[in-house]
């Protein structure tokens, strides 16, 4: 699989008053940090797409925020100095153990996301509780175990066929761990 790069906002306690908000909503025990694809809670650092950006960019569907090149990315966002650098694999049929890129990047987890919107359905729609608990999810947000995201991703489609939300990609979330 070839991996993909993201460069995302950070969300957090540091957020002051928006964060306090969406933990009163979201519920989601043991949160210390949304680190996850959801465009909303963490938005792209780069909204905009510049000439020089099309070689290294995922150029298909709804991912055009993506990129092939994490040398390219880290490039463009030197001067942000609160960021997430995520590595990601995309619907992957196994855990993939080996690291997106070489450096320091720490697996925290799948991520369920609709593409098309960039929302989570495991951080940003209130909720599935007759798919998951909010309790599965980690520290970050994320399902940890990779046969559970598998399952939570079928049985949103399954029993929630008329949510755009739940007709998901499941992404593997590595995080860049940067000083």
């Amino acid at each position: 699989m070839i991996p993909l790069f993201i460069a995302l906002e950070k969300f957090g306690p540091e957020d002051g008053e928006r964060w306090e908000k969406y933990c009163a909503w979201a519920k989601i025990p043991g949160l210390t940090e949304v680190v996850g694809l959801d465009g909303s809670l963490c938005p792209r650092i780069l909204p905009e797409i510049k000439d020089e950006d099309w070689p290294h960019i995922v150029n298909e569907d709804f991912r055009l925020n993506y990129f092939y090149h994490l040398d390219y990315l880290l490039k463009r966002v030197a001067t942000v100095p609160r960021r997430n650098i995520l590595g990601l694999y995309r619907n992957s049929e196994t855990h993939i153990q080996t690291r997106p890129a070489a450096g320091n990047f720490v697996f925290i987890g799948y991520d369920l996301v609709e593409d098309m919107t960039g929302i989570s359905a495991l951080t940003n729609c209130g909720g599935f509780p007759d798919v998951f608990s909010n309790a599965a999810l980690n520290q970050f947000g994320l399902i940890t175990d990779f046969n559970r995201a598998c399952e939570i991703q079928r049985r949103l489609t399954e029993l929630h066929p008329k949510e755009p939300h739940a007709h998901c990609e499941r992404y593997a979330v590595w995080r860049l761990s940067e000083p």
